[in-house]
């Protein structure tokens, strides 16, 4: 079984309609390319200061994933909407949240952001991704009619062990959805992308947020999809694109056949 899908570069900012505008415009590109996946950067909807987080965080019946399901339905695409401030009740941060729609419309599954980013170097950079958000604590892998896709977003991609449970549940498409900053992505981003499809053997589509945003700093791009021996099948350029690569399952059953690595894993993690 082979399919093609499209990871979806972006430069989000503080203004919802014209970033679900242009969400909209490429998935529409995508679509018309042939895609019957296709897979928005974390963050898409809306990107500003997280004092303004609240205010924008929605529900998963919110008008932005209600616009992700008929464009989903209207299209006929699986349609990964990379991630939203969800809203929690009762509390002022929200749950960063990927949510995956099948080609009717239906919501397949929910992802909340497991990691968070906290670090405070004086002098140079704070950043207290847990004072905006809460963390989620469930791994998601999707049943799909395209195989099972694995969920993780952004900074998850740091945790190899995520993706090994990912793995141990079936997943043979691993999505990452991404805001990497400029200086850990032109160091780490490919490498991590690379390793995490190799140890695992599975696809990774990883679109990801791109150029200057609201917080000063820039973000890397280089959306990628990788394949299941760790080639990079396609890479974004530095602007707005749709980048797409064909997904062969086929193929992965020769690369976990030929070489069965994850039948020899011998250390697990206590549960």
């Amino acid at each position: 079984m082979a399919f093609l899908a499209a990871a979806i570069q972006m430069n989000a900012g503080r203004d919802k309609a014209a970033n679900l505008d242009c969400a909209e415009r490429l998935l529409r590109e995508a679509a018309k390319r042939g895609a019957v996946f296709a897979a928005l950067p974390e963050v898409f909807s809306w990107r500003g200061r997280r004092d303004e987080a609240p205010a924008q965080a929605e529900s998963l019946d919110g008008p932005t994933l209600t616009l992700m399901a008929k464009l989903a339905r209207e299209l006929e695409i699986h349609l990964l909407a990379g991630s939203i401030y969800e809203r929690i009740p009762d509390e002022s941060r929200s749950h960063n949240t990927s949510v995956l729609f099948g080609p009717d419309g239906a919501r397949l599954a929910v992802y909340r952001k497991i990691h968070l980013f906290d670090v405070d170097l004086p002098g140079r950079v704070t950043v207290k991704e847990s004072a905006a958000m809460r963390a989620g604590g469930d791994t998601v892998c999707a049943a799909t009619a395209l195989g099972p896709i694995g969920m993780t977003i952004c900074y998850d991609l740091r945790f190899p062990e995520l993706y090994r449970e990912l793995a141990w549940a079936g997943a043979k498409i691993v999505t990452v959805p991404s805001a990497f900053t400029f200086p850990t992505g032109e160091a780490h981003w490919e490498v991590l992308i690379r390793a995490r499809a190799i140890e695992n053997q599975c696809y990774v589509i990883a679109p990801a947020q791109f150029g200057p945003n609201v917080h000063g700093f820039a973000d890397y791009g280089n959306s990628m999809i990788v394949d299941p021996w760790g080639r990079v099948l396609a890479r974004a350029s530095d602007h707005e694109d749709v980048i797409l690569a064909s997904i062969d399952l086929d193929y992965l059953a020769t690369v976990r056949s030929n070489l069965p690595a994850l039948t020899h894993v011998r250390l697990r993690p206590p549960r």
